[in-house]
């Protein structure tokens, strides 16, 4: 596997690499550091600001990618730091493109976040706008190591069988665990609960039978995708749930104590190349690392 990971010299960044040195990887696999300088000067002062950036380019950069690279070499994979200049988020999605990544790793948040939890505004503009997988990763997961606790919501769709797929090739270290997820909303959903319970035994009947048959059909999408995941992982969990997918996610992942949640970029009824709502709300909220898919 070939990863980007970014880095600001900030504390999420280096979280982020610590957290790396927990995968498992081979001598084969390839981790990219890249550094990113957005360099916006005003013309009347051209001059002074051209040298200040001079000595950053020449004293700060090396000590930015040394920190990390150095951090990283405990994987074990080919290691190699890297210096842009541009607007962050699109440097890094050129970088991955350009590099070949085959995922973008980054930190929640770099050296303005206020909270670490709270992903940045550059990580978010890169989640949106790669056509890569990226892996955001929050403060619970920067010293662990050991098997990871994955959680991974399904619906069967495009997006969900690519995440599948990135699952099936990540360098997740011995005694991995994975749950799969499926959610289906409540057929009295649009009923106040109130009125619910006047409905007469005829139209409950149709209810409890359509219950039935959406758990059935989630219990299909889960054994489909255990199919996509080929084996990866020793020990699966299967979890059909009712109500609304973003708030079981975070329910189910706190439930577990999951370390990542796996996601497709968006479902069923999501529009290509954007971020589903889904995905947002759990990238925005999760308090554990979040792996964003792409088709």
């Amino acid at each position: 596997m070939k990863i980007l990971m970014t880095t600001d010299g900030s504390e999420s960044s280096e979280g982020a690499a610590k957290f790396l040195t927990g995968l498992k990887f081979s001598a084969d696999d390839e981790i990219n550091v890249l550094h990113v300088i957005n360099w916006t000067p005003a013309i009347s002062e051209w001059e002074s600001l051209y040298e200040s950036f001079a000595e950053i380019k020449d004293k700060v950069v090396p000590k930015i990618l040394d920190s990390a690279t150095g951090i990283l070499e405990a994987t074990g994979a080919k290691i190699s730091g890297i210096f842009t200049e541009g607007i962050a988020d699109k440097a890094i999605i050129d970088s991955s493109v350009d590099s070949g990544a085959d995922l973008i790793v980054m930190g929640a948040r770099g050296l303005r976040g206020l909270e670490s939890y709270i992903v940045g505004s550059v990580t978010k503009a890169v989640v949106v706008k790669s056509h890569k997988p990226v892996l955001v990763v929050k403060p619970p997961q920067w010293e662990r190591s050991g098997g990871l606790k994955v959680l991974f919501p399904t619906d069967g769709s495009d997006h969900s069988i690519a995440m599948a797929n990135t699952l099936a090739s990540f360098p997740f270290p011995e005694g991995t665990e994975i749950t799969l997820l499926s959610v289906i909303s409540s057929t009295l959903t649009d009923i106040p609960e109130r009125f619910a319970v006047e409905i007469n035994d005829r139209i409950k009947n149709i209810v409890a039978a359509q219950r039935e048959k959406e758990f059935g059909e989630a219990e299909k999408t889960i054994d489909n995708t255990i199919v996509s995941l080929g084996g990866k992982f020793g020990k699966v969990d299967k979890i059909p749930r009712q109500g609304d997918a973003s708030e079981e996610i975070l329910k189910v992942a706190e439930e577990m104590n999951a370390d990542m949640i796996a996601v497709g970029s968006s479902g069923m009824s999501g529009i290509k190349g954007m971020l589903g709502s889904v995905s947002r709300y759990v990238l925005n909220h999760s308090t554990c690392s979040v792996l964003i898919g792409k088709d």
